[in-house]
């Protein structure tokens, strides 16, 4: 267009400088000289026209050749520049033109080696200052990510700034990335509940001379969570931010709801038996001397009141010990440090020597409570210093094909079904301020089973019968989903949030590069999804505060519900097999809806993705009402000397690595690293607030493809 403006002008402008040149010719002529003139001029005007038209044409060739040759090869080093300073050190301008514009391109990639050259200098010294600061931070998300409890780091507008896969397995739960950097805490807590909670610390700050921590109580779906919050302080001592630990305490609830149950049960069931026993009692005592029938008589209460007592008593003892058990945990222990640990508690606590051998095989490990076994063994062992005078103990490790069995040797008889009984029923009070349990709930924990025997060299043996670890089941932990294996630890952290205060503006008005973003794709069984094609697979990953988060993903392959035909086939590599029992739009849309709410979307070619959601609106009622960015167009306001703006061209000219094409999840995180290039160019064109690059992208002429999208958005 500009090239046919430049010739249409130029033309009009030859055409009236001919013009002009032949009317001031004309009017300097006497009339004799007109009256000879003109006739000539009459005859000749063809010639005259044929004229202008041929020096309009040769200076249409010439100006091709001179944009050809300076202008637009010009134009494209500039862009080549602007790429070298801002997107992508290793490009390279292509010399092409006149010789003066080829000797430039040389020296401009001359020039932009030694920049790449020194910017690399530059980061290789700026890497070595920070190498140590980097091994801190990554120290902390490597402790981060592997913490069982959920821990949350929020700014003062309940901003996500550190989270650790607990947190993003408790707070998340059924909402897939609900919990991610930028997001915001109070979508799945109560802001009033928080926001009383970091009232209180900051009420208590100013008297307290510990650090003050507020605990609550938080409701979660159906659970229940027991929250510990403590503010974050900046160096001026001014809170920024809050620590926000929290744990699912729905099973100790019910299991303190039941606990408290039966203390009603047992204190309501025995009043009326002790007030039988009692009456009873008073009666025999006060009537003196009674016959034969009315002793009888009162001692036949006493013995159905005391039966029915202690059988009110044995059941509470049977429900007590599954509350009991229930708070007891297992740990995942190696059986050499099970065995050293053993013998060092029988060896401390009853001041009997006791060796420890053969040494257990190393790859041996159980689920067990140590504490409560070592109490359970010191019983044993004072037992047959006792009864036996046993001097000395030897204990063994060891497993066959399905068992791992415990041994406790002496030299002596061994323990008959009286003593073991009374060995089981043993209380242990291990003074730990928890209540008392026996051998046997010990046991019943661990699901093993003891007995004792003798050997055939006169010594005798106790034998604990375990299972072994990969038989238990452990346990229950907060359970974690697959994730994408991405080639480094997911980003968990990002402490520059602390400084986004600027949350409740409009999205339009605020910086490109502190938006959050969702940037996704789709692949599809065809490119007509008014004509029946349908998805069969969307990824997205989140970029925030300008980086992208190979941890925050979103990846689901779709039941189309439907045939995949083979041209489809070919290009993603998805089959109608790899389909069977997968999740149909109806559940996939919402769940994607909510890993990109409160984000602005971003695509390539986003208006095809977008078509399939809106025809999916009655079906799912997802309704995408975000704003949305679309990389070709970005690229054709960023780079506008270059027309191919596929994602292999921007790509190699922004210089991204292209990983996964065809793949949903695959071009969502190469076109999300093509957009992080991008922002440097856009903001060189002066393009820095989202309402900016939206109105640039609407004035390219590759948004007429798109131009309902942003009629819309």
């Amino acid at each position: 267009m500009r090239f046919g403006l430049t010739v249409a002008g130029a033309t009009a402008a030859v055409l009236a400088l001919v013009a002009g040149l032949a009317l001031l010719i004309w009017s300097d002529l006497d009339p004799r000289e007109r009256d000879v003139v003109g006739p000539i001029l009459e005859h000749e005007v063809g010639v005259a026209v044929g004229g202008a038209l041929l020096l309009a044409a040769l200076l249409t060739f010439g100006l091709a050749a001179f944009l050809g040759r300076y202008a637009r090869p010009a134009t494209r080093l500039a862009a080549a520049a602007r790429l070298m300073a801002e997107a992508n050190r290793e490009h390279r301008a292509e010399p092409e033109g006149a010789p003066e514009l080829r000797g430039l391109a040389e020296a401009l990639n001359a020039l932009g080696e030694r920049h790449a050259e020194a910017r690399r200098e530059v980061e290789r010294a700026a890497a070595r200052g920070r190498a140590e600061l980097e091994e801190e931070r990554d120290r902390l998300a490597a402790v981060m990510s592997e913490l069982t409890r959920a821990v949350v780091v929020c700014n003062l507008d309940g901003r996500i700034l550190l989270y650790n896969e607990a947190a993003a397995d408790l707070l998340g739960g059924e909402r897939a990335g609900a919990v991610g950097l930028g997001r915001s805490l109070f979508a799945v807590l109560d802001r009033s509940l928080v926001t009383h909670a970091l009232e209180e610390v900051r009420e208590r700050s100013g008297r307290d001379t510990e650090r003050p921590v507020a605990r609550f109580a938080a409701p979660l779906g159906e659970a229940v969570l027991r929250v510990e919050l403590a503010p974050v302080r900046d160096r001026e001592g001014e809170t920024s931010g809050f620590v926000l630990m929290a744990e699912d305490v729905t099973a100790a609830a019910e299991r303190s709801g039941r606990r408290d149950a039966l203390l009603r049960s047992l204190s309501e069931g025995a009043r009326a038996s002790v007030a039988n026993l009692r009456a009873a009692a008073e009666a025999m005592l006060d009537w003196g001397e009674l016959d034969a029938a009315q002793r009888t008589r009162f001692l036949e209460i006493v013995r159905e009141e005391a039966v029915r007592l202690s059988g009110r008593v044995e059941e509470g003892l049977a429900a007590s010990t599954e509350l009991v058990e229930g708070q007891w945990t297992l740990d995942e222990m190696r059986g050499a440090d099970l065995l050293a640990a053993l013998r060092r508690a029988v060896a401390r606590r009853t001041g009997l020597p006791v060796r420890a051998e053969p040494e257990p095989d190393e790859e041996l490990w159980l689920a067990v409570d140590s504490y409560s076994l070592g109490w359970a063994l010191v019983a044993a062992a004072e037992r047959l210093r006792q009864e036996q005078g046993v001097s000395e103990l030897e204990l063994a490790l060891g497993r066959d094909a399905q068992h791992v069995h415990l041994d406790l040797r002496w030299p002596g008889a061994h323990l008959g079904p009286d003593l073991q009984r009374e060995w089981e029923e043993r209380s242990l009070s291990a003074g730990n301020g928890g209540p008392p349990f026996t051998v046997r709930e010990v046991l019943s924990r661990h699901g093993a089973e003891a007995w004792s025997t003798a050997l055939d060299d006169g010594r005798a043996l106790l034998r604990v019968v375990l299972p072994p670890l990969a038989a238990r089941t452990l346990m229950p932990s907060p359970a974690r989903g697959p994730r994408p294996s991405l080639g480094s630890r997911p980003e968990f952290y990002d402490f520059d949030l602390f400084e986004r205060t600027d949350e409740g503006s409009p999205f339009d008005d605020r910086p490109l590069e502190r938006l959050t973003y969702t940037v996704f794709d789709t692949e599809t069984t065809g490119l007509d999804p008014a004509g029946g094609d349908e998805l069969v697979s969307i990824g997205a990953v989140r970029i925030v505060n300008g980086r992208v988060l190979g941890g925050e993903v979103f990846e689901q392959l779709i039941d189309p519900r439907r045939s995949v035909p083979e041209a489809a086939v070919r290009v993603h590599g998805i089959s109608r097999d790899m389909l069977e029992g997968q999740p149909p739009v109806e559940e996939v849309l919402p769940r994607f809806a909510r890993f990109a709410e409160d984000t602005v979307l971003i695509g390539h070619d986003v208006a095809f993705d977008l078509r399939f959601f809106e025809l999916k609106e009655h079906r799912t009622g997802v309704r995408l009402t975000q704003p949305v960015l679309d990389t070709l167009l970005l690229d054709a306001v960023a780079n506008p000397e270059h027309e191919d703006h596929s994602i292999e061209a921007m790509a190699e000219r922004l210089g991204v690595s292209v990983v996964g094409r065809h793949t949903a999840l695959g071009d969502a995180l190469v076109t999300a690293e093509i957009f992080v290039r991008l922002l440097p160019l856009l903001r060189a064109a002066g393009i820095e607030t989202l309402r900016a690059a939206r109105e640039a992208a609407r004035r390219t002429r590759a948004a007429r493809v798109s131009s309902d999208l942003y009629a819309r958005r």
